[in-house]
């Protein structure tokens, strides 16, 4: 698993609902599971990755080491896994995670990698 930064675009400008966690990517890295949603890679004008199921649009990346993941543009609280603080303090070098720009909160582990796949083989049909 992977921490990575995640952000909602469709429907908001740089300010849409976004969190901190941990990732499962499928084998050729063109899928990336989060939170009971799986996203594929996607070239929007302002996003990277389409959900499979919703086809809202997302910008999905690593965390930025400057603690600066949100777009200098965009604001708003991140949610960020109550697992990946410790990890995301040290690559960021925070003391910290100041509670005006996050929330923390347990994300479980949802990897909906077998309902994606059916969903995706039912479609070549």
């Amino acid at each position: 698993m992977e921490l990575k930064y995640i952000e909602l675009k469709t429907g908001w400008n740089d300010n849409g609902p976004a969190w901190i966690g941990f990732v499962k990517e499928s084998r050729s890295g063109r899928m990336v599971y989060f939170n009971d949603h799986a996203f594929r890679r996607h070239s929007g004008e302002y996003s990277n990755y389409i959900d499979v199921e919703t086809q809202d649009e997302y910008w999905i990346s690593g965390v930025k080491k400057n603690g600066e993941d949100r777009h200098w543009a965009g604001g708003g609280t991140i949610t960020i896994d109550s697992r990946a603080v410790e990890v995301y303090k040290s690559l960021t070098g925070l003391k910290e995670l100041p509670p005006s720009k996050y929330r923390i909160q347990e994300i479980p582990d949802r990897f909906p990698v077998d309902r994606i796949h059916a969903l995706m083989n039912r479609s070549k049909k």
